[in-house]
């Protein structure tokens, strides 16, 4: 090598990692910030001028402000007081017990981020339809029917089953960090347990509440799948609209709309972050010492106080219900999916699968291509979203000017719904647009793989932010004492280290690409780029039977990426 590639190869090791940075802020621009800039532009601009027409249509339609977004804060309210309220009880009951199971269960409470919201939805179908699970045991006693479809409380119950873990799980990790010490000098002045509980405990597990359910609210705003398969129309939230005026092609509408939601979402967003930054020193120390967990099932009935037989009650009382809300809907499409009308079982619904695979026709929606599809967008979004993650976790770890705008911009896709990016990728890309006398477009699966990368990248960084923020630094200080570049410190110290949050990060993006139904359902330009979620919605609106045997081979695969996660993540998940 001569001397001028060896000092070219150097300048390069050198500056990997700026330019690395700078091509993911092109790849970022391109595939999010344009896209939705589109959409913005769409919302104020009517036949090339800058007149806010759009916009304003919306803003001054008693239809959209009262029915529209009205209802859709409505509904988010509600659905986050029913998160909240289900989502305590567990918390209480992962800090207060120990239990057999019980390190499987606070697993479970990572399904928000992994499980495809439109399986839940054919769940919630599967068990409180008219010929659904519940029915069919009211019907043993003589009782019923029952149908909670299509109703505000099926929707409202459906989000609290998919937020409610979101609320157990981070409520739980601020009720362990509650010092017993306070508590116990509380008691040991008079306070009564209750009123222990209300003046030191409750105190600190409010940040935690608060910012739970602000999370919750903003996901169930920008709830779509459920919605759509659960209200329809008839209770349309603001993404079940944009989705219907994209259908009629009315995308001056759909992208006002998406503007009106991405500001409320950006506004809730940025509240949370300076919320939790402020309250990020309420962690206990190290020399804090949580209250132990009580036995759930002692040995012996003896001895217990009667406030330990009401606790022991109270939390069957709850198992009930986790058992309803949570299990039934899983096991309701389970069934269903083998149980024919008549209460046989059967493996039609498989097979028909099977036949509608080799005789359908093109414009119908196949299984095998689906599946296929779902896991090419899948390693398609790996191979984009985790150097752009681990990208991102490197530059949001290290000290410099404007590192917390970069920590804000990186999240960004967090507040901006699939729905939006999908609107905006359509408009922006799919479509095209002219430059140097050129027409740039981009094909439809081209852009579902990098709506798909946008919506998975920031949970790859927010599993390898926090190990990569907890290294000693003095590891790094002596590869470089050595003579290694920072790049190369980075490569051979740093992510071997990190190696546990690269792959449960990878498992994240994997399966949020696989279970991914608002961009997809937009960006799918025919049957040929349909994929699980969106072939289990098609399905949906004609039979049960085939919708619940296609939600189960989704269930298998995310199900795969579920177990890799626990498997690696471990404690080095930052969400």
């Amino acid at each position: 090598m001569s001397r001028r590639q060896q000092t070219a190869s150097g300048w390069v090791e050198a500056h990997a990692l700026t330019l690395v940075a700078v091509v993911t802020g092109v790849v970022l621009l391109v595939l999010f910030y344009y896209p939705i800039a589109t959409v913005l532009v769409e919302a104020v601009v009517d036949d090339g001028e800058l007149t806010f027409a759009p916009l304003a249509g919306v803003l001054t339609s008693r239809f959209y402000l009262v029915e529209i977004i009205g209802f859709t804060a409505y509904q988010a309210a509600l659905s986050t007081v029913a998160s909240v309220a289900l989502g305590l009880p567990g918390a209480w009951v992962l800090s207060r017990f120990e239990f057999r199971g019980r390190e499987t269960v606070r697993s479970l409470t990572i399904l928000p981020f992994v499980l495809p919201s439109i399986m839940v939805a054919i769940g919630f179908v599967a068990t409180f339809g008219a010929n659904g699970t519940l029915n069919r045991l009211l019907s043993l006693f003589g009782l019923g029917p029952v149908n909670l479809l299509y109703t505000l409380p099926a929707i409202i119950v459906a989000h609290a089953f998919y937020n409610a873990p979101l609320v157990t799980r981070m409520t739980t990790a601020a009720w362990e960090s509650v010092d017993a010490r306070t508590v116990e000098t509380a008691r040991s002045l008079g306070a009564s347990p209750a009123r222990a509980f209300l003046d030191v405990v409750f105190p600190q597990l409010v940040p935690a509440i608060l910012v739970s359910a602000t999370l919750t609210f903003v996901f169930t705003f920008a709830s779509f799948p459920i919605v759509l398969a659960l209200g329809g129309l008839q209770y349309a939230t603001i993404e079940v609209f944009v989705y219907y005026r994209v259908q009629q092609l009315a995308y001056a509408d759909a992208a006002a709309l998406a503007v009106v939601e991405t500001a409320v979402s950006l506004g809730l967003t940025y509240a949370y972050l300076r919320y939790e930054a402020k309250q990020q020193t309420a962690a206990f120390g190290a020399g804090a010492q949580p209250a132990p967990r009580k036995r759930l099932l002692p040995e012996s009935l003896r001895g217990l106080s009667a406030r330990d037989v009401l606790s022991r009650v109270a939390v069957s009382g709850y198992g009930v219900v986790v058992l309803l809300v949570f299990v039934a809907p899983i096991v309701s499409m389970l069934l269903s999916s083998v149980t024919a009308p008549d209460g046989s079982l059967t493996t039609r619904y498989y097979e028909f699968l099977l036949q509608r695979q080799a005789t359908a026709a093109a414009f119908q929606v196949k299984p095998l291509p689906a599946v296929l599809n779902s896991l090419l967008f899948g390693v398609g979004t790996l191979l984009l979203a985790l150097p752009m993650g681990v990208v991102m976790a490197v530059l949001t770890t290290r000290r410099y000017r404007g590192r917390k705008v970069v920590d804000a911009l990186s999240m960004a896709p967090l507040a901006v719904s699939g729905i939006v990016v999908g609107l905006g990728l359509l408009r922006g890309l799919v479509f095209g647009f002219e430059a140097f006398g050129y027409r740039f477009t981009v094909a439809g699966a081209i852009a579902i793989v990098a709506a798909h990368a946008v919506s998975a990248y920031p949970f790859v960084t927010r599993n390898v932010a926090p190990l990569l923020g907890n290294l000693d630094a003095k590891l790094v200080e002596s590869a470089r004492s050595l003579g290694a570049s920072r790049t190369r410190a980075l490569w051979d110290i740093e992510l071997p280290l990190v190696a546990a949050g690269v792959v449960a990060g990878a498992a994240f993006a994997f399966a949020i690409s696989i279970g991914e139904f608002d961009a997809t359902v937009i960006l799918a330009t025919g049957s040929n780029s349909y994929t699980m979620p969106v072939a289990v919605e098609r399905y949906l609106g004609r039979r049960l039977g085939p919708a619940t045997a296609m939600g189960c081979i989704l269930l298998f695969v995310t199900s795969l990426s579920f177990v890799v996660i626990e498997r690696f993540g471990g404690r080095s998940r930052g969400v």
